[in-house]
This record gives structure tokens, sequence and C-alpha cells, in this order.
């Protein structure tokens, strides 16, 4: 089936009907958490073997190859038939960057398993001292009879307690520039020495973690890219990720529940609630359209360049003034609710999850002083 051909309206319809008809109840408008492997593996297979897994990959390499447009349909129909996140590491981060980066092999080794569901991704870039300044990541990869031991720590990775595999940035060469000798590494999680710890949030969850590396052995073959040069890739990954973390998605799905909770109780009736829901309304409305604008550019081959930060502070900034709206309307009953067994409303649970937004793939002070010295050229 051809989805490029098909008319937006024609696309949209499809994706709507499949959903209802085949998202399991238990995954729907799961606005907590994020359902484990165990509860999604069925939901995730059933999209891989519908050829609907990878929306953002060419088609040869088993994605929908689906233009921007589309894919915002794509994510508009996910976020409205109340779809939780997937384990979605190795779809949106690592497969675009092997698609563009890796060798033959690890082109035939690595994508079909993520979209069998063989292999779980987490990755391996922050660490304690090297969170929006990645470049100061102390994680060392030594090379040594074709192999390379791996030493260090890696911070704040999602999904990390059913991952079977990472990717990480790893210093391979010393006495350069911080973003210079900087290599871009697969590691098996099964290898001996390694060591995962879970990290509960303030939300109550517990899908971040952090790994311990201590003398890890590592295939030469696992290194993706040149030696040395893995800070280019690293950019394109995040590239990636500020494209997905900037998608409308998070604030998307946050406003389906604050209108359903609006319209439910009607409060959205009184002239002052309203004027500043439809703000916000415009706000993300503003948002999906510069998210397919830069779409479009990555789509081309342009590349999105830097003005991309723009994104993530637009949809983490509106993710939580939705999230403050939301929980100032639920009011007692949005605080009570979160200590109960059954939250109907997931008020204050998507405010704790709002707090952190802000600073989760390069903080938005970071973005900002990117827009200001790269792209507005403002002096330092």
């Amino acid at each position: 089936m051809n989805w490029i051909e098909m008319t937006d309206e024609a696309f949209r319809d499809l994706l709507r009907a499949f959903f209802a008809a085949n998202v399991p109840s238990h995954l729907r408008n799961h606005p907590h958490r994020i359902p484990r492997w165990a509860e999604s593996k069925d939901w995730y297979l059933t999209l891989a073997s519908k050829g609907w897994l990878a929306p953002n990959w060419p088609r040869e390499h088993g994605g929908m190859g689906l233009d921007a447009g589309k894919l915002l349909i794509y994510f508009s129909e996910i976020e409205r038939a109340g779809i939780p996140r997937l384990y979605d590491m190795g779809l949106y981060m690592l497969g675009p960057v092997l698609i563009r980066h890796g060798t033959e092999e690890q082109k035939q080794t690595y994508l079909p398993k993520i979209l069998s569901g063989k292999h779980l991704w987490a990755q391996g870039y922050s660490e304690p001292e090297a969170g929006s300044d990645l470049a100061n990541l102390r994680t060392t990869a030594t090379l040594k009879d074709g192999e390379f031991i791996v030493n260090g720590q890696k911070l704040w990775s999602t999904f990390l307690d059913d991952a079977t595999h990472m990717y990480i940035l790893a210093r391979t060469k010393t006495g350069t520039r911080k973003q210079e000798g900087i290599s871009f590494i697969i590691v098996d999680l099964a290898s001996p020495g390694i060591t995962r710890r879970l990290i509960k949030t303030l939300a109550g969850q517990d899908e971040l973690g952090e790994v311990f590396f201590d003398n890890v052995r590592v295939p030469y073959e696992n290194l993706v890219g040149p030696l040395h040069n893995g800070w280019g890739l690293a950019k394109d990954l995040l590239e990636f990720e500020r494209l997905n973390n900037g998608s409308p998605k998070l604030p998307l799905s946050a406003l389906n529940l604050l209108t359903a909770y609006g319209v439910s109780n009607g409060v959205l009736q009184d002239p002052w609630i309203s004027s500043r829901f439809t703000q916000l309304r415009m706000d993300l409305e503003d948002q999906i359209t510069a998210y397919r604008y830069f779409g479009e550019r990555l789509k081309s081959g342009k590349g999105v360049g830097p003005e991309v930060s723009i994104l993530k502070v637009w949809s983490t900034e509106t993710f939580q003034r939705i999230a403050d709206l939301f929980l100032e309307l639920t009011g007692e009953e949005g605080i009570e609710a979160y200590w109960s067994d059954d939250d109907p409303t997931g008020a204050l649970r998507m405010f704790f999850n709002s707090r952190p937004a802000t600073i989760y793939a390069g903080c938005n002070e970071v973005q900002r002083d990117i827009l200001a010295k790269r792209v507005l050229q403002l002096p330092g």
C-alpha cells in the first residue's frame, strides 16, 4: 500500500479505523506511566506485522516512509486513540542513525531486530558530570587487541529495565578538544561487567536508570561510524531526538485529556477558562505547523539546523502550561485521586511528568543558548 499517494483524509481514516479495532483496551489512555514491555509487546508486534511500526524509516528498511505531513497525522491519531509510548529508542533514535551512518552489516544485523522486538534499546549519553554539556563525558572505551574496554557510568537511561542493548558515547582519545575523540558504540547489556540500577521519579515511575561499566569488552565491529568521530553522529541523533521531543505528541496528548475532563465537567463553559484553553490550543496548532516545516526539511535531506531547538522549547513548555491548567481545574480532586488505586484524571501525575520535560534531551536553557548563538548570532 502506498501511503504517500493517499490523500491525508484517506490516510487518517485508515489509521483511525485500524487503531479503533486493534488497540488493546488495557493500553488505551495511559496517562500515568509508560507500559512495560510485557504489557505493550503484543501491540508492538501487531504494528510491526502491519508495517506501521517505524513511520519515519525508509520503506526499503521496513518503515512507512512517511512525509512530515503524514507523520503528523500518524502521531495525532496515535494520541487520539490513547495509545501509549512504545519502546521507541531503537525506532526513533538509533534506527535513523544506523540507516544514515551504519555499515551494511550493522543495518542487516540491528534494524530487523528492532522491528521484531528482539532488541530493546536504551540510550547511554548523559553522565553525572555530562548532562546538557554532553561533550564533557568521562566514560572511556580503550581499544585493546581488537576490542573496546569500556569503563564509566551512564545516567537517566529510559527503558533500562527491559533493554537488551544500549548505544553509548565514550571517549576513545584524549588530549584533544572535548568534542573530539568521542566514539559511538553499540553495547550488548548482557555483557559481563555491567550493573544496572533503576531510579524512581517524583511521579513514582521507574522507567529511568543508571548503568555502570566495569572493564566491559565490546567488539570493534560495534563501532558506528569512524573511530573518534562519534560527536558528528551524536549531533545527528540529537537532531532526530530534538525533532522527536519537539513533536506535538506530548502536549497533544495532554490537551486531549484536559479537553475530555473539561467537557465532562462543563468547566470549559467558563469564559475565563475557555480563553486560557483556546490560547493553549492555538499555541499547539502553531507548534504543529513549525514541526511540519522542520520535518519536511529533514525529509528533503537539508537537515533541520540549530533552529530546531525551538521545537523542544515550544513543545515542553506548552506541555507544562497545559498540565498547570489541568491541575488547577481538578483541584483537590486531582490531588486526592493521585493517591488512589484508580486515578480518574491523572492531573497530578501529568504535572509531575511535565516538570522534567524541559530538562531532558538538553535543557531548555541550553536550547535557548543554541538559538541565541547559532541562529541569532548574539555574542557569548
